[in-house]
Formats: structure tokens, sequence, C-alpha cells
């Protein structure tokens, strides 16, 4: 930890170790209120919105900046999808391709209205109509990485000087916001429907608050972080293979596919070191799978420098109201119905809540929040990072260009 130039910036180490120590805050923030409780409020959620805030008012106070070294944070992320692609099976894929193909669909169609509504507003608000794109799929689908990669571009094409200010803002506004709506979304679906999950299904991230609690030992545990290891290195070997064919993907996603394939192609009877069959759908699994997702996004949100965005606030909280609306009526009048009215739907519109506003981790951590209270859903941690982790992505980079032209 050092300060320079009215900056405290805390390295990797220290940074984690917060990030810790917020998402423990936020369960004891969770266990204490009966909203965040009952509204399925993820834990990393409440403890990084606040201590986010905290760090504003040391900045208005003492006018200090906190900076964080993230790319420990970066490597959380990648721990957590390889977990997700070592529980997916093929029989698993196959069943869940004409849900996957459904959602898919819907949210490519989301992303046109999600623009056409920031486009809107922002005319209605006398701003360009860029601003209102920035404030579209380029910031809230795409999540700060895309506005991050298009905001140079488009400030400069545009003549918009504050053009990286208004995808920022808007990607960390709408990560809050998709954070705070995949819980009380799921909750009022469940309960309208009385949805059941799938009793003795076993948890994709975390355990269930209400069940007895699996018995790990420290072999189950060193066990599956060999299988996630052995995952990540073939991963950033596959990330280098399509690198060097022209298509840039984030090591997360290669590592994703890694443990897709491992996990389908070893035989359950194939000999192993540890004298054990690979680690799918273990509990080892779930638990390194939330803890990783649980201290990324504590450490994302504790991490937002929110005084920095207070300028543009005004504009873009009126675009990102109207984007929340629409987006809650997206989730619960077209994602649900066509997905079969299901538990399992319920579920996967908590995770289309973080797909629309936030981000994939945004997405997981909203249906880890419901999983742990009403019962697993299997098929919506399948199909929904395979929707926001990679399709996606890739229809973005194409509309984007496309509303570009638009309003150019």
């Amino acid at each position: 930890m050092n300060f320079v130039d009215g900056v405290l910036h805390i390295e990797s180490f220290l940074a984690i170790t917060l990030g810790i120590i917020v998402l423990f805050l936020g369960r004891r923030l969770t266990q204490m209120s009966y909203w965040l409780k009952e509204f399925s409020i993820p834990e990393p959620v409440s403890g990084g919105i606040l201590v986010s805030v905290l760090f504003a008012v040391l900045h208005y106070v003492t006018q200090v900046d906190v900076s964080f070294d993230l790319a420990t944070r970066d490597l959380l992320l990648v721990y957590f999808f390889t977990t997700i692609g070592i529980n997916a099976s093929l029989k698993d894929l196959f069943k869940g391709g004409k849900p996957l193909i459904i959602l898919l669909t819907i949210t490519i169609g989301y992303m046109f209205i999600q623009n056409l509504t920031g486009i809107g507003f922002a005319l209605l608000l006398d701003q360009p109509a860029v601003f209102g794109l920035l404030s579209g799929s380029v910031s809230l689908i795409g999540g700060h990485g895309t506005a991050i990669a298009w905001a140079p571009k488009i400030g400069e094409q545009f003549d918009l000087n504050t053009a990286m200010e208004i995808g920022i803002a808007s990607a960390t506004f709408g990560l809050i916001l998709a954070s705070l709506m995949g819980g009380p979304i799921a909750k009022y679906l469940i309960n309208k429907h009385n949805l059941k999950a799938t009793e003795g299904e076993k948890v994709d991230v975390g355990t269930q608050q209400d069940s007895k609690q699996t018995r790990i030992t420290s072999y189950d545990f060193l066990d599956a972080m060999l299988a996630i290891h052995i995952c990540i290195i073939l991963g950033a070997i596959l990330n280098e293979v399509v690198s060097g064919l022209g298509l840039d993907l984030p090591l997360f996603v290669s590592c994703l596919f890694a443990g897709i394939l491992i996990s389908n192609l070893i035989p359950a009877s194939y000999p192993r070191l540890t004298g054990t069959r690979w680690p799918a759908r273990k509990p080892a699994v779930a638990l390194i799978a939330d803890m990783a997702l649980g201290a990324f996004l504590s450490m994302s949100l504790m991490s937002m420098q929110l005084w920095a965005l207070v300028d543009l606030a005004g504009p873009i909280f009126i675009i990102l109201a109207a984007q929340f609306f629409i987006a809650i009526c997206i989730a619960i009048f077209v994602v649900f119905p066509l997905m079969g009215k299901t538990y399992d739907a319920a579920v996967v519109c908590a995770g289309f809540g973080g797909i629309s506003l936030g981000s994939t981790p945004t997405a997981m951590a909203n249906m880890s929040a419901v999983a742990q209270k009403y019962g697993n859903s299997h098929q919506a941690f399948i199909i929904v990072p395979l929707v926001c982790a990679f399709f996606i992505d890739l229809a973005n980079a194409l509309i984007i260009p496309y509303f570009i032209g638009i309003v150019g």
C-alpha cells in the first residue's frame, strides 16, 4: 500500500484481503436484514456497495482517492468459470439446447431495445444520440470491458470528450442495479406461480442455506483445485490458439470451454493420481465456485470510484431508470413465459437481470443467491453462462457498429 499525489493505492494482496473482509461484512448485513435475505440480494453486493460508499465519503472528506490492484480479482473470475465448465455435461448441454437458443434470441432482441431506449431518452434529455448508445449495450450488456474498449473510438468519431466517463458511469451504476434486481424478480415469480426446485439436485455454486453441510476433506478440496488448474492450463493454451486465429476471447471463456471438454472426454472409470473420479458436480467444486465468485464480486463493487461519476449522474440515472424498468418487464413478461414458466425459468430470470444491466458474474451471483434459498437449477447454471459469457459478446461486437452507423 502506498500514498502518492493524493491517491491511496492498495496492492493486490491487501486488495483480496479486503475483499474477503467485505464478503464477511455482506454476509453479516444479510443475516441482520430481513429485506436483504428475503429478496436474495447477493452477500458480496450488500457488502461491496456499502464499502464503495464509505470510500466515496472518505474522498469527499479528505480528498483522497482510493485505487486497487485487481489482478487477483481477475484470476478469481477464471477460477469461477472453470468450475462451471467442469460441472457441465454434454447431456445437459443437449438437453438445454432449446432453452439456450430461446434465451440467446431474447437477449439479442433485447440488446436492440436497450440501445433504442438509451438513444431515445438521450434525445429527450437534449443529449447526443451517442450518449444513449454508451448507456445502452456498450456499457450495460457489455459491461466495463466493452465500455472501455469502445469509448475511445466513439469519443473520437463523435468528438465526445466524456465518452469514457459516460461508459464507465453507466456500467458502474448498471452493475449496482443488476445486482439488486435478480433476487426480487425470482422471488416474485416463485411465489406467484408456487414454483419448486427439483429435490435432491446438487448445487453448482455454494451450499443451500437450509441443508446439512456436506463434509469436505482437505484432499477433496485439493482434488478439486487440481482439476481446476488442469482446465486453466488447457484453457490458456486454447486461448493462445484462438488468439492466433484472430479471435480475442477473455481467458475465463477459454477456461470455461476447457472445463467442458475435459469433463466430457474423460471416461468415468479413467484412473487418476488422486484415486477418485473427476470431481464434476462435487461439493468441493461448488465450494470453490462460491468462494471465487463471492470474492470477485465483492472486490469489483468495493473498488467502484463513485465520486468520479457524480457529474454525469443526472442524465445517466434517468436513462438507467428506463433501462431498469424495461429489463424487469422483459424478464417477467418475455423470458419467464418463453422459458416455460418453471422454477428453472425463474432462476434464469434472476440471471437475466444480471445480464441485462450488469455482467456475467452479476448474473451468476443473482442465480447463486436464489439457488441457495430456494434450491438449485442446474439448467440455469449451464445456459446462462454460455449465453452471456460467449455468444452475447460476439453479438454485441456486431450490434454496436450497426448503431454507430445509425446515430452517425
